[in-house]
């Protein structure tokens, strides 16, 4: 399955940053902004964005970090990595090429981790998500903050199906048409009805380690933003 991800990330880098502002309205500028906002108030030396895709949460990190920070972008998509490497804040960030489950860093490594609409990627089952939230409390050091944005499930039963019927009728045929992958868009469009509520996924957190677990539910509970402490 993962070799089927890596080669459908691979296939939709020049049209990805493009297809989100519009599925999103150029809310996910906005939602991204906000979490790197957030993310960046406790401040640290060592920050790293993982699956990091394009780089825009890193990007926006590398603006709101000290100077003596180090900003990481960590990405399993070399492809990825490349459309990253041409945005005008690259030259301030680390890039590596990296997935989630083999990170080549040692424990207590990082102040910060940060992931953007990733975490469904991630999500093969409950399980495996648990060991992949692990491998990032293992790069933090004690108190360091692990920061999330990504699609939930609006509590609102209505809303929730409504939003599921703009994902099917939407998101999937417009994603193809501009990135001219199919694959790919009829794989994203799946993810985003699977995933947990907030509440599900503040528990799931939990369960791999992390304590003092927040999150704020944002457009109706579409989207959600959750912080925890290691």
């Amino acid at each position: 399955m993962k070799g089927g991800i890596r080669k459908i990330f691979s296939e939709i880098p020049q049209t990805y940053e493009l297809v989100n502002h519009i599925l999103t309205f150029g809310l996910d500028i906005y939602w991204r902004k906000k979490t790197a906002k957030l993310a960046a108030q406790g401040n640290g030396e060592m920050w790293i964005d993982i699956c990091s895709g394009t780089g825009e949460m890193a990007s926006y990190l590398r603006r709101l970090a000290p100077r003596k920070t180090r900003v990481f972008a960590a990405d399993f998509s070399f492809p990825m990595i490349c459309k990253a490497l041409k945005k005008k804040d690259a030259s301030k960030i680390i890039f590596i090429h990296s997935d989630i489950n083999s990170l080549p860093f040692p424990d207590k490594t990082f102040d910060l981790v940060t992931i953007s609409f990733a975490v469904r990627n991630i999500n093969l089952n409950r399980e495996r998500l648990v060991q992949s939230l692990q491998k990032i409390h293992r790069i933090l050091k004690p108190e360091g903050r692990f920061v999330s944005v990504e699609t939930s499930q609006p509590r609102s039963k209505l809303i929730r199906k409504l939003f599921h019927i703009y994902v099917r009728l939407v998101v999937k045929p417009i994603g193809q048409l501009i990135s001219g992958s199919r694959p790919a868009y009829a794989y994203l469009s799946q993810t985003i009805p699977r995933f947990y509520t907030a509440d599900e996924f503040a528990e799931i957190i939990r369960e791999a380690g992390f304590v003092e677990v927040a999150f704020q539910r944002m457009l109706f509970g579409v989207t959600a933003i959750h912080k925890a402490v290691k």
